[in-house]
Parts: C-alpha cells; sequence; structure tokens
C-alpha cells in the first residue's frame, strides 16, 4: 500500500472529492475513505487528524447543501426516476420526518446514506430556511467526520501492525457500526 502517497495534501483532496460525490450516488465510498485517512493519519503520523476532520466536514456540508439547492431549484418531481413508487414513499418519509424535528432528522440522516439523499432534497423543495438548514447540516456534517475519522484513529492506536493493518480493520470495524445503526433504524421504523 502506497503510505507515502496517502500522507500527502493529495489524500485529503481525494478523500474530500469522495465525501462529496458520496452525497449524490451513495455507493461512492466517502465514509471508507475518511475513515482509512484517521487510521493512516493516527498511525503514520499524517495527515494531521484535525485536517482529516475538517476536510470531511466540509465536503460532506458541501454535498449536503449542493442536494439541498438541487431540490430547491429543481423539485423532487421533475424526472421520471423522482416519480417512482419507491422514490415517492422515500420523500414522503423525509417530508414526515422533517416535519417532526429539522435538527434531529439532519443529525440521523447524516449517517444513513439515502435517508441523506432523500432528506436534503426534500428540505430543499420544502424550502426550509437556508441559513438555519446550512447552520445544521455543517453542525451534524463536522460531528460525523469527528465520528467517521475517530473511529479510524482509535484503532489504529490499539491495533498493532502499522497503517495496512489500522486501515483494514477500522474499514471492517465502521462496517459494521453502519449495519448496527441501519438496523436499529430499521427498528424503530416499525
Amino acid at each position: 500500500m502506497p503510505t507515502d502517497l496517502l500522507t500527502t495534501p493529495w489524500a485529503l483532496i481525494v478523500m474530500s472529492v469522495l465525501v462529496l460525490g458520496d452525497a449524490f450516488l451513495v455507493v461512492i465510498p466517502g465514509e471508507i475513505a475518511v475513515t482509512a485517512l484517521g487510521a493512516i493519519s493516527a498511525s503514520a503520523g499524517a495527515p494531521p487528524l484535525w485536517a482529516v476532520i475538517v476536510c470531511a466536514g466540509l465536503a460532506a456540508a458541501a454535498g449536503d447543501i449542493a442536494c439541498y439547492l438541487i431540490g430547491r431549484t429543481v423539485g423532487v418531481e421533475r424526472w421520471r426516476w423522482m416519480r417512482t413508487t419507491r422514490v415517492q414513499g422515500a420523500l414522503q418519509w423525509a417530508r414526515r420526518r422533517l416535519d417532526a424535528g429539522t435538527a434531529t432528522v439532519l443529525f440521523t440522516a447524516r449517517f444513513v446514506p439515502f435517508a441523506r439523499l432523500a432528506i436534503n432534497l426534500v428540505a430543499g423543495a420544502s424550502r426550509i430556511h437556508p441559513p438555519r438548514y446550512f447552520a445544521l447540516v455543517f453542525v451534524a456534517a463536522i460531528g460525523w467526520a469527528v465520528y467517521q475519522a475517530s473511529v479510524g484513529a482509535v484503532v489504529a492506536t490499539f491495533l498493532p501492525g502499522g497503517p495496512v493493518v489500522a486501515v483494514l480493520v477500522s474499514i471492517a470495524v465502521a462496517i459494521a457500526l453502519g449495519a448496527v445503526i441501519d438496523m436499529l433504524t430499521r427498528r424503530l421504523r416499525r
């Protein structure tokens, strides 16, 4: 594994692009990139953990705000794929959640990929007050970045074996935590 490449500012740029892209296409591994760089930071000493958190948080907030702006300008029914039963069901779910409590939903949705996309699109289409929305998204994105990077850093700190082992184990831990969160959210919805 080219750890020299992963300790340069380029790694932060690539991670930020992945996190930004993850806002639109949930198959892009933004979370994994943040966790991996958190592990690299703790095991190799670079890039600094604070830089990983700041870059990931800003990229996540930018992606969420971009989705909000798409929802605000385009709406949620313009394209045929948006009018499918499944997508409309997800958007209705997002509307109900936003009505129940914007802050809680934005913080929770930051950790659930498909929910995050639906919530941000609906928030824009619903014309939620932009300054309040942007502030909540920013705080949620930084909290998410702290969590993701910390998973990698904690695993790397306590696990011997260098950066490669730390990255692989921290990614497995992050995926397992994500699966647990998904399972809990499914149970809460029932």
